[in-house]
């Protein structure tokens, strides 16, 4: 549970009560506000100015506090993020759910977080203002074996005193988006993210299991999306479904991607 409340109105600040033992960034607050038997003090972002949404050149560049519901309504996104978005959390839930604490407490059925992985987007943390990719980030976020949802700064991992300000995609790229789940509105069993940049350069994620979505392909032209798709889900075995079935099913939802993308 929380037992002590922060709230800073500089970045300097925050980076500074973040560095303390048991404390945890709070954004939106729809995970850490959730009952707990751990004891840890939280730091309010809200007064910092990180809420805001602009394009840059080819892309756009999204503050670590914005709501799912501010990048929904967002002109540029493209629509399978939008759609994306909209699966991710009911109306209420994107209102106040931040960009970063979606992506820092997901697992691997968020289909915000397979789109903007296959999007290649890049996360921006201060002090040093260091740039890492959303695939090199979600694994350290997890790297200590604890559940990603305190957070994503497991104590320990290199994220401990650094705090996320914002996270970049680029605008200049195809994007599809396709899943399976039990009812049309619930999270995915299996789903593919596929994007292409106009290199040619394609990636493909898969998600709907395990403690993130993951990278099936990423090479510099479309052939052989189904088959990396297959491969890459061929151990995707859990309570949900078999990795028999999710191997197929990843499969054909790589080639509807790419038939969108055509």
């Amino acid at each position: 549970m929380i037992t002590q409340y922060f709230r800073p109105t500089t970045l300097d600040e925050a980076i500074q009560l973040l560095a303390k033992p048991n404390t945890r960034p709070l954004g939106g607050g729809t995970v850490l506000n959730q009952r707990s038997d751990e004891s840890f003090a939280v730091v309010d972002l809200q007064a910092l100015g990180l809420d805001k949404i602009h394009k840059s050149g080819g892309k756009l560049e999204i503050g670590a506090t914005a709501t799912l519901s501010l990048l929904l309504e967002n002109a540029y996104i493209p629509a399978a993020l939008a759609a994306a978005i909209r699966l991710e959390a009911p109306l209420n839930l994107r209102n106040i759910g931040t960009v970063a604490g979606a992506l820092a407490a997901c697992d691997g059925r968020s289909p915000f977080a397979a789109v903007m992985l296959a999007l290649d987007a890049k996360v921006i943390f201060v002090p040093d203002n260091e740039q890492i990719t959303l695939g090199n980030y979600l694994p350290l976020r997890v790297g200590a074996g604890l559940v990603p949802a305190r957070g994503g700064r497991p104590q320990g991992s290199p994220l401990q005193s650094q705090l996320i300000t914002k996270i970049e995609i680029p605008l200049n790229v195809k994007l599809a988006y396709e899943s399976v789940a039990r009812t049309p509105a619930d999270k995915p069993i299996v789903c593919a993210a596929l994007a292409q940049w106009d290199s040619g350069r394609t990636r493909l994620v898969l998600g709907g299991w395990g403690a993130s979505p993951s990278v099936a392909m990423d090479g510099n032209e479309a052939s052989g999306v189904e088959a990396a798709a297959r491969n890459a889900a061929h151990d995707a075995a859990d309570e949900w479904a078999s990795a028999e079935y999710r191997s197929e099913v990843a499969a054909v939802l790589a080639k509807r991607c790419l038939e969108h993308l055509q």
